[in-house]
């Protein structure tokens, strides 16, 4: 027996990147997924965003894992874009077990200047979350089985660091801090229904998100950004893969991690710890 099976998971930011990850990686232990993400550009972010032919590749690795999966293609700083995704996927599985807050943005450089990017941060980050928190809080409750919530903050979500003070970064790192509290509310509120709600803190993960032309040629234009301490990692990797953040996940939708509420938790090579 797998473990999660018989459970149903809701992603958001599903088209690749740790949204992708977190889908398989829970559908090899058995979950069924339902799945949202833009596949659109957001302007202030500087690097290529997901796209419908991402979409369209996660749902063949779910599959191929052995897992069913329902998507919609949606912003979650639309709230109707939220619950339209959830009620298809209920529809088809019937219920939710677990959560993931996972859609995320980083306009910290080129159009990250603009002002538009600290909205565009915010409204992706941390009100994006806050409506995915208040869509499915109801749903948990009246299901009266439980649940999990994890969302997605950063190493920059408990400690001040930042490559700039553009509107973008800013937005981004008040956002990451942000669904802290958030995360805290939540959990003591839903914890009398059995609703766990937890924060995963990544350090640098190798996805398109960092992983691309646009911040490589910052970094190499910027050669201090690569060298000061502030940026590495205790541990001698640069950048995590986006399955350690996907099995951290897996336990905390687990029954493992049954009494784990209210835990910030990083996954961060010891970024945190120095």
């Amino acid at each position: 027996m797998a473990r999660l099976d018989g459970k149903v998971a809701f992603i958001t930011g599903i088209a690749r990147g740790q949204g992708r990850s977190h889908a398989v990686r829970l559908a090899e232990e058995g979950a069924s997924i339902i799945g949202i993400d833009i596949c659109d550009q957001i302007p202030t972010v500087f690097y290529p965003m997901a796209t419908r032919e991402d979409l369209a590749e996660t749902e063949r690795l779910v599959k191929e894992a052995g897992g069913e999966i329902v998507t919609t293609i949606g912003d979650v700083r639309r709230r109707e874009d939220i619950e339209a995704a959830l009620a298809a996927g209920i529809e088809q599985f019937g219920h939710i077990d677990t959560v993931i807050a996972n859609a995320g943005i980083m306009p910290v450089i080129g159009p990250g200047d603009q002002r538009q990017a600290w909205f565009d941060a915010v409204d992706v980050m941390l009100t994006g979350v806050w409506q995915v928190l208040d869509v499915v809080s109801p749903i948990l409750i009246e299901q009266g089985r439980g649940g999990t919530i994890t969302i997605t903050s950063s190493a920059a979500g408990l400690r001040s660091i930042g490559l700039n003070t553009f509107p973008g970064q800013a937005g981004y790192t008040a956002s990451k801090h942000g669904v802290v509290g958030l995360m805290r509310l939540y959990s003591k509120q839903l914890a009398k229904d059995f609703i766990r709600v937890n924060t995963i803190h990544p350090t640098g993960v190798n996805t398109p998100m960092v992983a691309n032309a646009e911040y490589g040629e910052f970094i190499a234009g910027h050669p201090e950004v690569a060298s000061d301490d502030a940026y590495k990692n205790p541990m001698p990797v640069e950048l995590v893969e986006a399955v350690d953040i996907s099995n951290a996940i897996v336990f905390l939708a687990s029954d493992e991690a049954r009494y784990v509420t209210g835990v910030t938790m990083p996954v961060d090579a010891g970024y945190n710890n120095r």
